[in-house]
């Protein structure tokens, strides 16, 4: 028996809340694990399936022929609605939804039932893995223990009768070294483990061969493309910005994008002291934290109004201290939230501490900087991100005695 799952993949932001998902870690964490523990089914997603230049050639015929289909409508993804609509025409049963807790619920779909999980921050905690994988589970059980029509199509129009393909060859899965999700493992397993930035940019090349246009694809071969240095710094980053023209960063209020661009436009201004460069940093980082109300891109756009204040005079320096002060304070709310709320299960726990570290620090509070920075060392960081921390607070210790 076969399940297919119809979601997106990797990273994927909520235009509705400004949240950032990992869908990757829903699928492989919940998802697959879950349908697979049931004798006798297989799962897959269509970046599993072997590709032969188009990424959905298989699509409308597994959405016909699995057995069972599971809809994860996380991050109100416009293709798996989609694809969602399609099995609701085609098959009266066995077809499952669920998503993020926060989804902003279609009103067409808000009569259909929507199983409920939650992420914390991009990843899901332990707690929750275990509670939904178990309730998927017993739902697909269920389902195909006593199948009943959960298609809106085939409940409303009794009488339909669903379509039929002749005597054609039922179609199987099998698992492939050159799917999409293989190719895109290899790359992600280069730059993040082996630190390898050109061998991880020729996998995710080879994957926009497979999903072109993807934005997670194009996001993730922008920061391979300027982590590698090659032929140099400058020429790497004005690179990748290239790579993410088709993202349209002057409308995009996707905040990945926003992200990544004012992180590199930082870094120009690094290399080349060049003010415009740091302005728009400044802007893309704001408009980030506006949209997405994070600590990345609020502490981004804090040090960065501290950086624009000791190189300015007047009211402009004035204007940016003040801003830099208003930015932390907001971002300690954040933090502070998160940690109150549960920081236990989240895998940023580090970035949560050392950026209350670092506020702390800037708004001179330095009884509270040490608690955090106590708390951060405990979360064991590896050498690059408490050297990155430190080189920040050196920096704005610079800034500040400036």
């Amino acid at each position: 028996m076969m399940c297919f799952v119809i979601m997106g993949y990797g990273l994927k932001t909520d235009l509705a809340t400004g949240r950032t998902l990992d869908l990757d870690k829903t699928y492989t964490n919940i998802i697959k694990p879950a349908v697979e523990s049931i004798s006798g089914l297989q799962c897959f997603r269509s970046d599993d399936i072997k590709h032969s230049g188009m990424i959905d050639c298989d699509m409308y015929r597994y959405l016909f022929e699995a057995d069972i289909v599971i809809a994860d409508l996380s991050t109100y993804n416009s293709n798996a609605i989609y694809e969602l609509g399609i099995r609701h025409a085609l098959k009266p049963r066995t077809t499952v939804v669920i998503s993020e807790k926060e989804l902003k619920c279609p009103f067409d779909v808000d009569h259909v039932v929507i199983n409920r999980y939650e992420h914390l921050g991009k990843d899901i905690g332990y707690t929750e893995v275990i509670r939904f994988k178990g309730e998927l589970i017993q739902i697909i059980k269920t389902i195909i223990a006593n199948p009943k029509t959960d298609s809106p199509v085939y409940t409303f129009l009794h009488q339909l009768m669903p379509p039929y393909i002749g005597d054609s060859e039922t179609m199987t899965y099998q698992s492939h070294t050159d799917s999409l999700r293989a190719t895109l493992d290899e790359a992600i397993e280069y730059m993040d483990k082996e630190k390898n930035y050109l061998k991880a940019i020729e996998f995710f090349e080879l994957a926009l061969e497979i999903d072109n246009g993807n934005t997670y694809i194009l996001q993730k071969l922008a920061l391979a493309t300027y982590k590698a240095e090659a032929p140099n710094k400058r020429d790497s980053l004005l690179k990748a910005l290239s790579i993410m023209e088709p993202l349209k960063i002057d409308t995009s209020n996707d905040p990945e994008t926003i992200g990544l661009h004012g992180a590199i436009y930082k870094r120009l201004w690094e290399l080349e002291k060049d003010n415009a460069y740091l302005d728009k940093s400044l802007k893309l980082y704001n408009k980030g934290f506006i949209l997405a109300n994070d600590y990345y891109n609020g502490i981004n756009a804090a040090y960065l109004h501290n950086v624009r204040a000791s190189i300015s005079e007047g009211d402009e320096k004035i204007t940016d201290y003040t801003m830099a002060s208003r930015i932390r304070k907001d971002v300690i709310q954040i933090c502070e939230k998160i940690v109150t709320s549960g920081i236990d299960e989240r895998n940023d726990a580090y970035w949560i501490y050392a950026t209350l570290e670092e506020a702390f620090f800037a708004l001179g509070n330095i009884e509270m900087q040490n608690k955090y920075n106590k708390l951060s060392m405990e979360c064991t960081p590896s050498s690059w991100q408490r050297e990155s921390t430190d080189t920040q607070i050196g920096n704005l210790k610079e800034l500040i005695d400036r």
